[in-house]
């Protein structure tokens, strides 16, 4: 198992805020979500999670974008957490504020739409971050392909650094095998909702190459030419 610590951070464009506000957003809506009773908390999943058989009869679309910020559990909300802490704060330090919130708002509910339209009879909730992040990804694959991911091996104990897009290429593709191989199936013999995640990646990769002249130019102030 190996997992992403640490990239290359940009360091003169706008000083990232938002990526780390949609962290303590998602950590204090999951701590909320803990709190609450057994029959509450299903309840609270069912109420604004995304159901794509109710998103399909036009009920509750409103969960297209609620779903974004509640987890399953703890692994859950860390892998999701880590990942948007490595990789939002760069596209936010390019792009700056406005345009992140959009953009990672967007992202969220594009996703959903692509998990409505793969499972349009499904009647369970799909919750999570992922897909917003997965945006994040796809954004950063295209406006930072050279940048070095520190990825962490655990059962080697140690790192090494990989360039972006041998990461992330690798990463889609597994979204994209396990995607195909769940077509049909409610959400995945794993609970992982993989279409949400490729319907964000491939709408972070139509918005990087909107945001590439910007990261272009942020980078050649950074080295100087």
């Amino acid at each position: 198992m190996f997992f992403p610590i640490g990239d290359t951070n940009i360091k003169n464009g706008t000083k990232p805020f938002f990526a780390y506000v949609f962290i303590a957003i998602n950590i204090g809506l999951f701590f909320r979500q803990v709190s609450m009773p057994a029959s509450l908390h299903q309840n609270y999943v069912l109420d604004y999670g995304c159901i794509p058989s109710e998103i399909m009869n036009a009920q509750d679309l409103f969960t297209l974008f609620t779903n974004m910020f509640l987890h399953g559990g703890w692994s859950h909300l860390i892998g999701n957490m880590l990942f948007l802490w490595i990789f939002g704060d760069n596209i936010e330090a390019t792009i700056g504020y406005f345009k992140f919130i959009l953009f990672y708002l967007i992202g969220g509910v594009v996703a959903s739409l692509t998990h409505v339209y793969f499972n349009m009879g499904s009647v369970v909730p799909s919750i999570g971050a992922s897909g917003a992040i997965s945006a994040c990804l796809g954004a950063y694959l295209v406006m930072f392909p050279t940048s070095k991911i520190k990825v962490f091996v655990l059962f080697l104990f140690t790192s090494f650094r990989v360039p972006a897009i041998l990461f992330l290429g690798i990463w889609i593709a597994q979204q994209f095998m396990n995607g195909y191989g769940n077509l049909g199936k409610t959400i995945g013999t794993d609970n992982v909702a993989y279409w949400a995640h490729i319907g964000g990646f491939v709408y972070g990769v139509f918005c990087g190459f909107l945001f590439r002249s910007k990261a272009v130019a942020v980078l050649k102030n950074e080295r100087g030419y």
